[in-house]
Formats: structure tokens, C-alpha cells, sequence
């Protein structure tokens, strides 16, 4: 979907807004100035001045206000504004379906996974609260138990926004054993920056000790990294001027977090990013085709809600594939949990419809395969997946 165009409108309906409330505030400080002006003047005259002289005072308030003409001089932004607005929604509407509706099937789903799925979203983007209150209301008390882990996470990613490697490296090495298992080097690279800091803060000393104390266990492996950290300890005093001054970016932090969630989300067996979002984004970029065919359908409702398989593609981006798609080369049908595709014993996979036609549905009678001289039986084929 195209968005360029709508937000150079939005830009413009923002542009012509801030310039109509920079105009505004600028009568406002004229109004208020002469006002402020007009109040001196009577405070400065005598208490014996005359109600004449007073009024003679407000009529030249009067007058100068009515020279600033504060209307006059926020009408014209105020109509550019206007028409930016109203040619906005109108481009909205062009633009965006209003009725996504049109687009809805009745396909089942499990209302408890559901709520399991937005409960946990709530959590690993940090709303606790919110988290707890959706459980309540949902009463779903199984999803609670997801706070906690996603509770423990954050209070580690909070300690390393203050610098603070601690509550990371305590996890890291209670989960070290696992860590290995999946390949992360997370472990190493939090001892890395745990150096460094100590390097920087408590000097060489100190760093020395750190090393001696934690870098053994990852010398066979990390031996690089580790003599590269052992030259720094040369540039002690002027480390941000040295061959090593990299070490000493704050990118090392934000990218050491990330990392920290995506194998602390590993380890618990879910995913880095949000199901809900994944699930959400995923449905906006297939949107716009499946109004496309519920416009071609228009009175085939029935149809639309009962249909097993688009008979459309919908094209996603590869972040959005998490599953192979195999399509039979005989029946150019998509695979599916009813008509699998099946590995033949000449090496070659057909769905296994195709397979039941090309035997006659006989599951001993050999057949050949399409693709080469082989010929085929039934129970030699093996389900590849489904």
C-alpha cells in the first residue's frame, strides 16, 4: 500500500497547522501588549484624573486594537488550514478502505489462545499493569504465569540502561549451559563490556583482576578477543584515543540489549518479536488483496465464508514466510494437510492426489513417474511434512 501521498498530505495539514497557531500566538502577544500598555498608563495617571480622561485612554486601546486587526490577520491562515483539512479526509477515504469488514471470514479460532497471545504481548512490551488488568477482566489466570520471566527481562534491560551489567551477567551464567547449546557468545561479549567499563571507571587494576577472575573458562574459543581486550589494558588512561576506541561506543549497549532479549526470549521458547505484531503486520500488507477479491465476489458471501483456499495468492514479504510452500508440478495445486506432497522413490514429490490418480488409486500397482523412466508404487512414497 502506497502511503507517500498521504503523508505528504498529512505533513501538509501540520505545516499549515503549525503556521495558523504561530500566527495566533503572535495577535495574542499584540493584543496582550497593548492592553499592558493601556493598564500603565492609567496606573500612571493622577488619582484625580477624570472619568473623561480615562475613557479618552480606552478609546485609544480601542482604536489600536482594532489596528492590529486580529481577525483580519488570522483569517487567511486560519482558510488555508481549512481547506488542508478538509481535502485530507477526502484522500483518506480514497486511499484506505473504510470498510475492512468486507474483508472478514468466519475462520475459527481459539478465543483462550487469543487472549494468551494478547496477554503475552502485553507483558513483553513492558505493560505490566496493563498486562495484569487484561488478565482479570479475560479471566485468564494461566496467562499471569508469562509476567514474570518478561518481568525478570526487563528489570535486566533496565540495570543496563543505567550501566549496570550485574542482573545480566548473574543471568547469563545461570543459563550458560543452554547459551552454549543455541551458540549465542552473549556470555563473552557481557564480560567484554563488563571490562571495559571497569577499565574505564576503576582503571587498570582493577580490569586486570576482572580478567583473571572471569576470562579463563572462554580462552580456547575467544582467544582473539580476549588478547585485543589485554592490549587495551596498555591505553588505560587513554583508551577513547587508542586502536581500541570502538570498544567505547555506545552502540556496544543498545546492540548487547537486543541481543540479551532475543536469547532471554529463546530460552523460554518464544519468539523476539510480538505474534500480535507479527500477526497484525502481516495482515495489513495481505489487506488489500483480499478486498480486492471480496470486491470481484460481491454477492458470493457464502462462498467467500465457506472457501478452504484463496483462489489468489497472497504475497507477503519473506519475514512474513515461516513455512515452505510446495506446489504439485502435475496438479499445480498447493499443498495442504488433506493432499500432502510426497517424496516418490525415484527422488522426485508430487502431491499425494496427483500420486492417487496416476496409481488409479490402486496402492500396489506400479506407475510411473512423470519426471523420469522410474517406476512407482503407492507404498514406496513417504510424507515430507503436514
Amino acid at each position: 500500500m502506497e502511503l507517500s501521498t498521504i503523508k505528504d498530505a498529512f505533513d501538509r495539514v501540520t505545516k499549515k497547522q503549525k503556521v495558523a497557531s504561530s500566527k495566533s500566538q503572535e495577535v495574542i502577544e499584540q493584543i496582550g501588549h497593548e492592553i499592558e500598555q493601556a493598564l500603565l498608563r492609567i496606573q500612571s495617571a493622577n488619582d484625580t484624573a477624570s472619568l473623561s480622561e480615562h475613557k479618552v485612554l480606552l478609546s485609544e486601546l480601542k482604536a489600536k486594537l482594532k489596528e492590529v486587526a486580529p481577525l483580519s490577520q488570522m483569517e487567511g491562515t486560519q482558510k488555508e488550514l481549512n481547506v488542508a483539512l478538509s481535502k485530507y479526509p477526502k484522500l483518506l477515504e480514497k486511499s484506505l478502505n473504510p470498510d475492512i469488514s468486507k474483508a472478514y471470514r468466519n475462520v475459527g479460532s481459539d478465543i483462550h489462545t487469543v487472549n494468551q497471545i494478547i496477554a503475552s504481548h502485553f507483558y513483553r512490551e513492558g505493560h505490566f499493569d496493563l498486562g495484569d488488568c487484561f488478565v482479570n477482566e479475560a479471566r485468564e489466570s494461566e496467562a499471569a504465569g508469562q509476567k514474570t520471566p518478561f518481568l525478570q527481562m526487563y528489570q535486566i534491560l533496565e540495570a543496563m540502561r543505567c550501566r549496570n551489567l550485574e542482573p545480566a551477567l548473574s543471568w547469563a551464567t545461570t543459563n550458560s549451559e543452554k547459551l552454549k547449546l543455541t551458540g549465542s557468545d552473549i556470555e563473552m561479549k557481557l564480560h567484554r563490556q563488563q571490562f571495559v567499563e571497569i577499565l574505564q571507571n576503576r582503571g587498570r587494576d582493577g580490569a586486570l583482576n576482572y580478567a583473571r577472575t572471569f576470562f579463563p573458562p572462554f580462552a580456547t574459543k575467544y582467544l582473539a578477543e580476549i588478547q585485543r581486550l589485554m592490549a587495551c589494558l596498555l591505553w588505560a588512561e587513554k583508551l577513547e584515543s587508542s586502536p581500541y576506541s570502538d570498544l567505547l561506543s555506545p552502540l556496544h549497549w543498545d546492540k548487547l540489549a537486543e541481543e540479551l532479549a532475543r536469547q532471554f526470549c529463546n530460552l523460554m521458547g518464544q519468539s523476539y518479536e510480538s505474534p500480535l505484531s507479527v500477526t497484525i503486520a502481516a495482515g495489513v500488507q495481505g489487506l488489500p488483496t483480499l478486498l480486492k477479491l471480496m470486491n470481484v465476489m460481491t454477492g458470493k458471501k457464502q462462498e467467500w465464508q465457506s472457501m478452504k483456499q484463496l483462489p489468489v495468492p497472497v504475497d507477503l514479504d519473506r519475514e512474513f514466510q515461516f513455512h515452505s510452500i510446495f506446489v504439485c508440478p502435475v496438479s499445480r495445486d498447493q499443498a495442504s494437510e488433506e493432499n500432502p506432497p510426497m517424496l516418490m522413490s525415484c527422488g522426485h514429490v508430487l502431491c499425494k492426489q496427483s500420486i492417487t490418480k496416476l496409481s488409479k488409486n490402486n496402492n500396489t500397482r506400479p506407475f510411473k513417474c512423470p519426471y523420469c523412466p522410474t517406476e512407482v508404487e503407492v507404498g514406496q512414497c513417504r510424507q515430507l511434512f503436514f
